[in-house]
């Protein structure tokens, strides 16, 4: 029995880093092929060769940010056939064929048309190299449609029935739609910009304080900085309402999210403690009176329920309470840090060095917020792997801990090389920047540009 629960632990840990280091890559590659189609609509408007020096030093950061994802993403299925064979057994009717509409529909549009963004400049029309940015940066979001779409399904399942054991969709609408679908979907469009925008902000400011004053440094750094500062708002307000349909669909992720034990009115909010799954208390909590449920139910005497009606069926505590704790002090400093370099930037031209130096700072902010914003949401729906459908253990193999234990040590290494690996890249690529030939100077070797790129428009 011991064995056995050591197996199914190692194995939600190894899926747990597989899916950690996966979810950095698309999170880049979602807003920031939206963020480079609006640096070539920028050019195209005003001729500014700025704007087409931005979108040829973040259209390498986008493709070296896709390949890692693709990469990451196989290894990441594998894990399917593995350690999980119950998943595709009992819901693979409805996860197979919404991973193919992903594949179909997102990946090979990603895949055909990112050529043409890096190498077609020049060598095809503008028109033809703005559609394939367009059609890239429309593939990156049905990525995460359909990949969302299934994950949310996996949360509050809909619009199926099983037949022995194993799930047959009854309505694909209901499927796709389900309860949770359109807060997280909206929840982690606004996280990957915001992701996008501290790595766009913080990078440019490296590049600033290093001596780089070329134009497209502070025009990305500027934009960077707004597109952070409007946005970390607006995902607040999305939160909340993320954070309704939680309550009314699982109120035991809520329960573990805010440590209450006993179902109570008026609950208080715990800022910090330190959970007891034993004692079933928080010991030395600093709690906030009645805020809990006034945030929960936008109602002061809110009934929360407690973990304490959910024993056996809830998530680990500990690690939910303070993976949400760190996604949401976070969120505070991006809004504190966006607020101060919107005013800073302007009031005056340029960053003043301590805002550069504190934006370098946060250049990888996002993915730290995104991967404990993950684990609130994927160990806050166990012990289940669907809700109420299939628990992790009906889905896990029989491989024996050793085994798992020695591939997962193996992916932990690989993937840490590949981690420090792509940030040394990426501000290898914003050192050498400055002394970049312009983007697309090597397409045609005779004859004029087919566009205009470095003079502006009269």
């Amino acid at each position: 029995m011991a064995s056995g629960l050591d197996a199914l632990l190692l194995a939600r840990i190894q899926f747990a880093a597989n899916i950690s280091f996966h979810i950095l890559f698309p999170t880049i590659t979602i807003a920031l092929g939206w963020l480079l189609l609006f640096f070539k609509l920028r050019f195209n408007a005003t001729g500014d060769s700025k704007w087409m020096d931005a979108y040829g030093f973040w259209v390498k950061v986008f493709a070296l940010s896709f390949a890692l994802g693709v990469v990451s993403g196989i290894t990441m299925s594998f894990q399917f056939g593995t350690n999980w064979p119950g998943f595709m057994n009992t819901v693979g009717n409805i996860a197979g064929p919404l991973l193919a509409y992903e594949v179909l529909t997102a990946f090979f549009l990603e895949a055909t048309f990112l050529g043409i963004m890096l190498f077609g400049y020049r060598r095809v029309s503008d028109g033809i190299h703005t559609l394939a940015t367009v059609l890239v940066a429309v593939g990156t979001t049905l990525s995460a449609f359909w990949i969302l779409a299934l994950n949310s399904w996996m949360h509050t399942p809909a619009g199926f029935e099983l037949r022995d054991g194993v799930a047959h969709a009854t309505d694909w609408w209901a499927v796709v739609f389900n309860p949770s679908f359109p807060y997280r979907f909206a929840h982690m469009m606004l996280a990957s910009f915001l992701t996008v925008a501290f790595l766009v902000a913080g990078v440019s400011a490296w590049r600033w304080r290093r001596g780089d004053r070329a134009p497209a440094v502070l025009a990305t750094l500027r934009t960077g900085v707004a597109l952070g500062a409007t946005l970390v708002p607006v995902q607040i307000l999305v939160g909340d309402l993320h954070g309704l349909n939680a309550l009314e669909h699982q109120p035991a992720k809520v329960a573990a999210i805010e440590a209450i034990w006993e179902t109570e009115r008026g609950a208080a909010l715990t800022l910090f403690g330190f959970p007891d799954e034993q004692a079933r208390t928080t010991h030395a909590a600093v709690k906030i009176p009645k805020l809990a449920s006034l945030i929960l139910t936008h109602d002061w005497n809110g009934e929360l329920r407690g973990l304490n009606e959910f024993v056996d069926e809830h998530p680990p505590v500990a690690p939910v309470f303070w993976a949400f704790r760190l996604m949401v002090g976070l969120g505070v400093l991006m809004l504190l840090v966006g607020v101060w370099g919107a005013v800073r930037l302007w009031r005056h031209p340029e960053p003043s060095p301590a805002l550069a130096r504190v934006l370098v700072g946060m250049s990888f902010s996002g993915w730290v917020a995104v991967l404990a914003g993950w684990y609130v949401t994927e160990i806050g729906r166990q012990p289940w792997l669907v809700q109420g459908v299939l628990s992790a253990a009906e889905a896990a193999s029989a491989v024996p801990a050793p085994t798992i234990g020695v591939s997962l040590a193996l992916y932990l290494l690989l993937y840490a090389v590949l981690t420090t690996a792509y940030v040394r890249v990426v501000f290898y690529l914003a050192a050498q920047a400055r002394h970049a030939a312009p983007f697309g100077s090597r397409g045609r070797a005779e004859g004029p540009p087919v566009m205009p790129y470095v003079q502006p428009k009269a």
